[in-house]
């Protein structure tokens, strides 16, 4: 690993080191393909303390070689309950009849990739200003924040929501749920004792999920409705105090669990969507320029997908990129057109079932969400469909 340097040409460039942009170049080293990572910030990153990933994230984790590793990070979940504590109800669903299932710390999956690497692989403090096609050679340039400039034969965009790759292929800026999460650690030194189950606990409009990771980690998230251009704090006391009073009406294990939380995990943020309608129509190659994981399909949290597709997103790249590099008839745009035609009608169902299921979760008008449960009946007959999914070998 690396800072950045003086101007230069690299074959493939990914922009973002996090969990697609790492697993994209692990997916091109399996196959004997250089690439070179640049990451704004100075450190790997692991912002949202971690992730669910279900049998199809497995599949791709096993293909990118770390799913043994990862799997003596983290216990198996053995289901979901949902209780609506204001009505007394509550639903099981168990995991045997889905598959695996478990919640990895983010800080894990990351250092897992980054450590499969190559040196020198990952460049930090490579802050991304801008991304033009060079007019003599028809191929991208990456302008630096200090000034540097770097040429590649092809571009990838991991660099998030915000994605400065994506603007440059005039994606639609992403949208916004009105539903915003605080997500965060908590750590039992002597163990805790809840089940291994993916736990929502829901009160009003106020919603507490509870995943363990082992036996002295948890992970867990509030989930409350505001204003779409509500400003967050960034202080951790503050964060940490505004969790506490979302769940003044939750069971005393739940408050104690946020009490206790690991301050350095904490996060607040609104919840960030690519609409189904602007995947569906949106251009995700301008020559040899690319964009996977959250700068492509950026979606909400509320089918566990976010992570997973973007593993995905890394083996189909890895798979097809290598094509041009062995000796098949792909060049890179033709590579990169069939990563997307593999890529594309996925990410729009995970997208439309993800924005469905929000605007059930969200305080909508009765007649919205009849139709949205129409809608889900007809297209999403099985709700868990998508666990199913494999992207094939790298």
């Amino acid at each position: 690993m690396e800072s950045s340097g003086c101007a230069e040409m690299q074959e493939i460039v990914i922009v973002g080191g996090g969990l697609c942009g790492l697993a994209t170049a692990l997916a091109l080293h399996r196959k004997g393909v250089k690439s070179v990572v640049l990451e704004k910030s100075e450190t790997l990153r692991s912002a949202g303390a971690a992730i669910g990933v279900l049998p199809n994230g497995w599949k791709a984790l096993d293909q990118l070689g770390v799913a043994s590793h990862l799997r003596t990070t983290a216990l198996p979940l053995q289901g979901m309950r949902i209780t609506w504590m204001d009505k007394g109800n509550e639903k099981f669903t168990p995991y045997k009849n889905i598959g695996e299932v478990r919640c990895l710390k983010r800080s894990d999956i990351v250092e897992t990739f980054a450590d499969a690497l190559p040196p020198k692989t990952i460049r930090f403090g490579c802050d991304i200003v801008s991304v033009e096609m060079d007019p003599i050679t028809s191929l991208p340039s990456l302008l630096l924040s200090n000034g540097k400039r770097i040429g590649a034969k092809v571009l990838i965009g991991c660099d998030g929501w915000r994605s400065i790759v994506a603007s440059f292929l005039g994606l639609k800026p992403a949208k916004t749920f009105r539903s915003c999460a605080i997500r965060g650690l908590t750590s039992y030194p002597n163990g805790h004792s809840f089940p291994f189950e993916f736990v929502r606990l829901i009160v009003g409009q106020t919603a507490v999920g509870r995943l363990p990771i082992t036996d002295k980690l948890v992970h867990w998230f509030v989930a409350v409705q505001q204003g779409t251009d509500a400003k967050f704090p960034q202080d951790t006391q503050v964060i940490k105090q505004r969790a506490m009073g979302a769940v003044s009406g939750h069971p005393a294990d739940v408050q104690e669990m946020i009490e206790k939380c690991d301050l350095d995990s904490l996060s607040f943020a609104h919840l960030k969507y690519r609409a189904p309608w602007d995947l569906m129509f949106g251009n995700f190659r301008e020559k040899t320029v690319t964009v996977a994981g959250d700068a492509m399909h950026v979606m909400g949290p509320f089918l566990g997908q976010g992570g997973s597709s973007g593993i995905e997103d890394a083996v189909v790249l890895g798979r097809n990129l290598a094509k041009t590099i062995n000796g098949s008839c792909f060049d890179h745009e033709e590579a990169l057109d069939q990563y997307i035609k593999e890529r594309k009608m996925r990410v729009v169902k995970l997208a439309t079932q993800s924005y469905l299921t929000a605007l059930l979760i969200e305080n909508r008008p009765i007649i919205t969400k009849i139709f949205v449960v129409t809608v889900m009946a007809i297209f999403f007959r099985n709700p868990n469909a998508h666990t199913q999914y494999d992207c094939g070998l790298l």
